[in-house]
């Protein structure tokens, strides 16, 4: 379902000055992604998630903008709900908005959604559209706590260089990818090679 937060040229701007300076990259445009990142909303409303996304405000980490956001929510019945084009840059994991689509689940934890098979079977038949949509392969399929193992990582601000978060721990997105996998392999599809890391040097 169609459901776009606010994303007007201010925005954009300030999209655009974040990626020059985390990545050397003057543009609010998502260009061929290659990476699907998958996120728990800490949270147990669509409501509450979908108002802090539209707001613009700074972030309460490291109070810069714009504020975060993420391509696509599911919500704990399974409803898709997209708030962001997919040509546009969305702020959800460090070292990576800059080929990333970001998938958040309504949920405080990576067992809550494996647990609700409405999400869960949301998340992925999502997550292997966009795989299919976008060519991307398994292995670039990442919880957010794998950020830093992730070969298309980067980031140019020193201090910012090994920040990640809790979300989707690399036990359950074991998990999760093999459903993909499973899911895709019923329409004889290869999901790709299996998921490596590639550890950050210095993290």
């Amino acid at each position: 379902m169609w459901y776009p937060i606010p994303f007007p040229a201010s925005r954009k701007a300030e999209m655009a000055a974040y990626a020059k300076l985390h990545y050397g990259r003057d543009t609010w445009r998502l260009v061929r992604p290659r990476v699907i990142v998958e996120h728990y909303t800490a949270s147990l409303t669509f409501s509450s998630v979908y108002s802090a996304f539209a707001h613009d405000v700074p972030d309460s980490e490291f109070h810069s903008l714009p504020a975060d956001c993420v391509h696509f929510v599911i919500d704990r019945d399974g409803t898709i709900y997209q708030l962001v084009p997919l040509s546009i840059m969305c702020r959800h994991t460090v070292g990576l908005n800059w080929t990333a689509v970001g998938i958040e689940m309504v949920g405080t934890s990576d067992r809550q959604v494996l647990r609700n098979l409405a999400q869960l079977r949301s998340v992925v038949m999502l997550t292997a559209w966009l795989m299919q949509r976008l060519d991307i392969r398994l292995r670039n399929v990442i919880g957010h706590n794998e950020s830093l193992d992730s070969p298309f990582h980067h980031e140019l601000v020193a201090s910012w260089r090994c920040q990640t978060h809790g979300d989707w721990q690399h036990a359950d997105m074991v998990r999760l990818r093999a459903d993909v996998a499973r899911y895709l392999r019923r329409f004889g599809v290869a999901p790709g090679p299996p998921w490596r890391a590639h550890p950050q040097a210095g993290c």
